[in-house]
């Protein structure tokens, strides 16, 4: 049991569940809870693939800074497994998301997001346009789910997506941003600090929560 829940660790358990969660709330609601099952379940495979990506590539600075919570780092895993194990899947979520419930529209535009998030691990972490993936993807989530179900994608929903995307991007590099700002890690929330990335959150949460309430009221 050690190695799954290693694999598991390091597709970022806790956001992936979160992402599979929304996308099982999404389609039952847009369907039924049949379908509901298997959107969950492809929509989990491509976080796999964005989580051990991520891992993959932070190897060294993990390493570094010596974060034994990573199964890499701890030596669960190693580099030469997980990159095996996420070329295998790769496919297998492609095919999956295309063939499954979502259908080409619906899968392609969660791929896309998807996409986002791998493009966010080796290129834009380092960018001031780093919360731009994290935008992208959070809408494509609700856009792939209405389009599964040949519905129009409520605006709303897919602005609220994207606010909330980079408000949990922000969130997510407060906890390590002292170590990223020494590894010269430069995305956007690295460079403004944490006092301005929290008040950035506030804003975005606060702009998420009155667009919610007024498009429900």
């Amino acid at each position: 049991m050690k190695k799954p829940r290693a694999y598991l660790s390091a597709a970022h358990f806790g956001p992936t569940m979160l992402i599979t969660a929304i996308a099982f709330i999404l389609t039952w609601n847009l369907w039924w809870e049949g379908p509901a099952y298997v959107v969950a379940f492809t929509v989990f495979l491509g976080q796999l693939i964005i989580g051990w990506s991520n891992d993959i590539y932070d190897y060294q600075d993990d390493l570094k800074h010596n974060r034994t919570n990573k199964p890499l780092v701890a030596g669960s895993l190693t580099v030469a497994q997980l990159r095996r194990t996420t070329f295998i899947f790769i496919p297998i979520a492609f095919i999956a998301n295309l063939l499954g419930p979502l259908g080409l529209q619906g899968g392609s535009v969660y791929m896309l997001g998807v996409g986002c998030g791998i493009a966010y691990n080796f290129y834009f972490k380092f960018s001031p346009l780093s919360p731009l993936p994290y935008a992208i993807a959070l809408a494509a989530l609700p856009a792939s789910m209405f389009y599964g179900a040949s519905r129009t994608p409520l605006t709303w929903m897919v602005i609220t997506g994207s606010l909330l995307g980079v408000s949990f991007h922000f969130l997510n590099v407060l906890k390590d941003l002292p170590q990223d700002q020494e590894s010269k890690i430069g995305g956007l929330p690295q460079r403004l600090g944490k006092g301005k990335s929290l008040v950035v959150v506030a804003v975005l949460l606060g702009l998420s929560i009155a667009i919610t309430v007024n498009a429900l009221a």
